[in-house]
């Protein structure tokens, strides 16, 4: 075998993609074991479960019964198959938004101390979950660089009704600037052309925040 059908350095070289399923598994089983003898074990092991769909049901007795693996083995591929499972069932817990201040909490730590001014769309579903958010423009705000087209084409791809705009102050001052007003105004108007609705537009500054929605501009 050479170096560069080893399975590591083929990982390494080429991605974790680039493996068959008895390579990817030969690295797990690798440690203690010659490679040509890893991926041996690893074909065996595939063929004990019938199939790779099926690894995640063999249990650590069956996979000892393979000459070869031994209780390290074992419990090493019970783990890595154990994380992919939770890994792949992972749902992450949903942010709701119920006022300003529950943006301004969730993202102040992120935008505070920033150099620059970062702009935002942060998308809701109908709850008002966050369900992601996306950098816009990162500089001077400035109507020319926040275009609605960048703003609302991941709202329709994500099939976000309803929009909130954020951006920080580096200067710590969270008052809007005149700049300010008018991406907002032009952003709702459009938002209403293509039914999506902006919420608010929060500013942060430092340990402060503005929110247009509370001072009723938008």
């Amino acid at each position: 075998m050479t170096i560069e059908e080893r399975p590591r350095e083929k990982m390494i070289s080429n991605g974790a993609s680039s493996l068959s399923d008895a390579e990817l598994l030969a690295i797990l089983i690798r440690s203690g074991t010659r490679e040509l003898n890893a991926i041996q074990l690893a074909k065996l092991i595939i063929e004990k479960a019938n199939n790779i769909r099926n690894l995640q049901d063999i249990t650590l007795e069956e996979l000892k019964s393979i000459k070869g693996i031994g209780v390290t083995k074992a419990t090493q591929i019970k783990a890595a198959l154990e994380l992919g499972i939770r890994i792949s069932s992972y749902k992450p817990q949903k942010y709701k938004i119920k006022n300003p201040w529950d943006i301004y909490k969730y993202y102040m730590e992120r935008l505070r101390y920033q150099y620059k001014e970062i702009f935002k769309v942060v998308l809701l579903n109908t709850k008002n979950e966050i369900i992601t958010d996306i950098d816009i423009s990162i500089g001077t705000l400035n109507s020319s660089l926040v275009h609605p087209r960048e703003v609302f084409r991941e709202a329709i791809r994500r099939s976000s009704n309803k929009i909130i705009l954020l951006h920080n102050h580096p200067s710590g001052n969270a008052d809007p600037s005149k700049e300010d007003k008018n991406v907002t105004k032009r952003l709702k108007e459009c938002g209403e052309l293509v039914g999506i609705e902006v919420i608010d537009h929060i500013i942060i500054g430092d340990g402060i925040y503005f929110s247009f929605k509370e001072n009723m501009l938008i």
